[in-house]
Order: structure tokens, then C-alpha cells, then sequence
């Protein structure tokens, strides 16, 4: 019985690495490290038994096993990509990248991407929620809309205000503040300023431990609207359930955020679109 095919990314890496002859450059292409271009093109050459390339301190050399290689694999490239491009919808203009925090991806951009397109109707959007600082290393986004301090999120980036804390349960139960001490508490992870600071400011004294913690500031707001219980959040996340009625608000003490959210705008090929989406987002924000 043969051995089974290597993995097609171990060809991809070869295919890439063999065309620049350096391995930073095929990283740069196939959106890889160095390391991994590398490491894959050595389990190759593992693989098949033979050296392809000449490791050299400036460049790659092709080895004459590797030039006979080079154009089956181009070619199954090739192939490969006509293949697939018939089942690919048909794309009129570049995809400006947004990477975005979950949450915001669900409660700001998605209620406002119809008016977006009305604006801009040619405009085309890759849009990658995220969750971790780590998610937004792993994306080249042309812009980052994330959540955290001013020290975490990099100079370059923009606080996106009003960035306070609100207090929001579901509309329709006619909970109050002394009502609202029954219910289980909400609250995200990550918050410098939690339940038992906004009980301390108010005086209270009897403030319950929160009985509910979440990893996104959306699915706090999610579980308030569900009835799940009175939670602690971010009013930019909040505000559209407040506006249309899903949520409202228990006053409390003016809080500004300490970890809030934040736009950055990345090095791009699309300025012309990231500036356009980059206006429309904070005129949206503001409405």
C-alpha cells in the first residue's frame, strides 16, 4: 500500500519557498512564520527522503531534486486554484479586514452595517471577531477594534467614548434597585471596577457576590435581555438594547471605564477605505 500524500501545506510552503527562494518571503505570502515555512518544507524533505534546498545565509538554493519538483508542484497549484476559483464568488473590489472583539461585532456592528452599505454600497468587509489579545496578533487586520486598557491595546489607538459603566436588566419586570438585589449578578471578566466597587460608591453594604461571570461583555448583555439576572457592562455594547427597548438601566454613580474599547488603525493597501470606514464607525458610534 503507498504512503499517504503529504499535507497539502507542506507543498504549499515548498511551492512559495522554491518561487522567492527565501523562506521570509514565502512566510510573508502564505501568512506564516518563518519557522513554520521552514519547518514544514524540512518535514517534506523528510518525507520524500531528499534535500530540496541549499540552506544559504542570504538565500535558498534549489537543489536538483528540488528543481525537479518544482514544476509538478506549481502546476497542482495552479490546478488546485482553478478549481476552486469557479465555486468563489465573484469579488468587484478588495475586502477591507476589520478585526473586532466579539462584542462589538454583535451589538455595534451589526446593527449599523445596513446603514454602512447604504453609504458606501461598493465597499467590501472581511469582518474577524475575536475574544483574547492573542486573536488579534494572529490577524493582519487593517483595522483592530478591541477591548482593554490604553497600556494593552498600543498608542496608536483611539478610545472609543462614551466609555462608561452601565448597569442594565431586561425591560418589563419592573425591577428596581431593592428587586434587583435578588436577582443573580452579571458580571465580565477582566473589569478593574466591578460589583462590589459600584456597591461601595453607592453605600451599600449588603452587596451580593456576583453569581454569574462571562468572558464577553456581549454575552453579558445577552443574559440581561434573557432575563438571566441584572448585569454589570460596557455602555457602548449596550446601548442599541437600551435604544430599542430590549434593556434598561439602573442608575448608578457616573463610572467611567478603566479597560475600555479602542480602534486602531494598522498599516494598509486600502487607506481610502479604511478612512472611510473609520468615519463612518465613530458617526455611528455617536448617533
Amino acid at each position: 500500500m503507498p504512503k499517504s500524500l503529504p499535507p497539502l501545506t507542506w507543498f504549499r510552503a515548498f511551492d512559495a519557498a522554491a518561487r522567492h527562494l527565501s523562506f521570509t518571503a514565502a512566510a510573508d505570502e502564505l501568512g506564516f512564520t518563518q519557522s513554520a515555512i521552514s519547518q514544514h518544507v524540512r518535514a517534506l524533505e523528510q518525507r520524500l527522503d531528499m534535500t530540496l534546498f541549499i540552506r544559504g545565509k542570504r538565500a535558498l538554493i534549489l537543489t536538483e531534486a528540488g528543481r525537479r519538483l518544482v514544476p509538478d508542484v506549481a502546476a497542482a497549484m495552479a490546478q488546485l486554484a482553478r478549481a476552486t476559483e469557479q465555486f468563489l464568488p465573484t469579488q468587484s473590489a478588495p475586502k477591507l479586514t476589520v478585526a473586532t472583539s466579539a462584542s462589538v461585532a454583535q451589538w455595534v456592528l451589526a446593527p449599523g452595517l445596513r446603514h454602512f452599505h447604504a453609504v458606501h454600497p461598493a465597499a467590501a468587509l472581511q469582518i474577524v471577531s475575536t475574544v483574547w489579545p492573542d486573536d488579534f496578533t494572529a490577524t493582519r487586520a487593517d483595522i483592530d477594534i478591541r477591548f482593554g486598557a490604553q497600556a494593552v491595546v498600543g498608542r496608536n489607538a483611539t478610545l472609543i467614548e462614551p466609555s462608561q459603566l452601565c448597569v442594565v436588566v431586561a425591560s418589563g419586570q419592573g425591577v428596581t434597585w431593592e428587586t434587583a438585589m435578588a436577582l443573580p449578578m452579571i458580571q465580565p471578566v477582566g473589569l478593574s471596577t466591578g460589583w462590589q466597587d459600584i456597591g461601595h460608591v453607592m453605600g451599600r453594604r449588603d452587596w451580593p457576590t456576583p453569581l454569574i461571570q462571562v468572558d464577553t461583555h456581549g454575552l453579558a448583555v445577552d443574559l440581561a435581555i434573557q432575563g438571566a439576572g441584572v448585569a454589570l457592562t460596557h455602555s457602548l455594547i449596550a446601548r442599541r438594547a437600551i435604544i430599542d427597548g430590549r434593556l434598561k438601566t439602573l442608575k448608578i454613580p457616573e463610572t467611567p471605564a478603566i479597560e475600555g474599547y479602542y480602534l486602531a488603525q494598522n498599516a494598509t493597501d486600502l487607506p481610502v477605505a479604511q478612512q472611510a470606514f473609520v468615519r463612518w464607525f465613530f458617526d455611528w458610534v455617536a448617533t
